[in-house]
């Protein structure tokens, strides 16, 4: 009798889910409301879906916050993201910080308003020895950024004497400010847009890649769980061979 066929198994739900949470200005928009609404009802999309992940087996989110491109933005927009992080902060720590959560932020501190780089070092050393769930926000972040300054780390460690291994992919990595998180699983968009946008684009190498048409406001357990389920139903290979299926034991080989 032939073998029954073999079939992979299905693979394990992400660990590192890494949202690009856009759509805030489309959102508000749509409703007659000014953009900064739709910031604002961004952050409460943010609070859920932090709330709602380790139901799924996520032990890590990173979330684009604040790109190094957009200073480019209109400086009220701008002064209004700043305003959220403040009061985001003010509001979440105590929670993140009894919910056993960690928060670092990824991206560059220099040029960041001086009340802003103190609460994101707060935030990060109060929330500095909770080990139940990471949560990264990439924050005046930009992946062609982070891989400069990696680089630039590196050049000067080896005029200082304190290297003199070659620049590999171990030792360029090491120096990203994502270096000793764990390695993303799966990059999400909201809003239907299908680009990275300088998002971990290091990182992103071997990620799964989900496109969402739900505008961020609007996002919550329902649409981390899709996210869950399509991961699922990926095949990864990291540059390797697909897993043999549908395989039948030739007929000599039975007995």
């Amino acid at each position: 009798m032939p073998a029954e066929p073999l079939h992979p198994a299905p693979i394990d739900g992400p660990r590192h889910v890494a949202l690009i949470m856009d759509g805030n200005g489309r959102w508000a928009e749509a409703r007659g409301l000014p953009r900064a609404m739709g910031h604002r009802e961004g952050v409460q999309a943010l609070k859920r879906t932090v709330e709602a992940a380790p139901r799924f087996g996520i032990r890590c989110l990173t979330v684009f916050g604040f790109s190094t491109e957009n200073w480019r933005r209109p400086a009220e927009e701008v002064s209004d993201l700043m305003g959220l992080v403040r009061s985001y902060v003010a509001s979440d720590l105590k929670r993140l910080e009894r919910a056993g959560v960690r928060v670092r932020v990824l991206g560059r501190r220099a040029g960041l308003p001086d009340d802003i780089a103190a609460i994101i070092d707060r935030a990060e050393a109060s929330t500095a020895h909770n080990e139940k769930f990471l949560l990264q926000v990439a924050f005046n972040y930009g992946g062609r950024a982070d891989i400069v300054d990696a680089a630039r780390r590196y050049v000067d460690r080896a005029l200082a004497g304190e290297t003199t291994g070659p620049l590999d992919e171990e030792t360029l990595g090491a120096g990203l400010s994502t270096a000793g998180g764990p390695p993303v699983d799966v990059i999400v968009r909201t809003s239907g847009e299908q680009r990275l946008s300088n998002f971990l684009l290091w990182e992103a190498a071997y990620a799964e890649l989900v496109y969402q048409q739900v505008l961020w406001p609007d996002y919550g357990p329902e649409a981390l769980a899709d996210v869950v389920e399509q991961y699922r139903n990926r095949d990864r290979r990291f540059g390797g061979r697909a897993a043999p299926t549908g395989l039948v034991a030739p007929a000599h080989a039975a007995g």
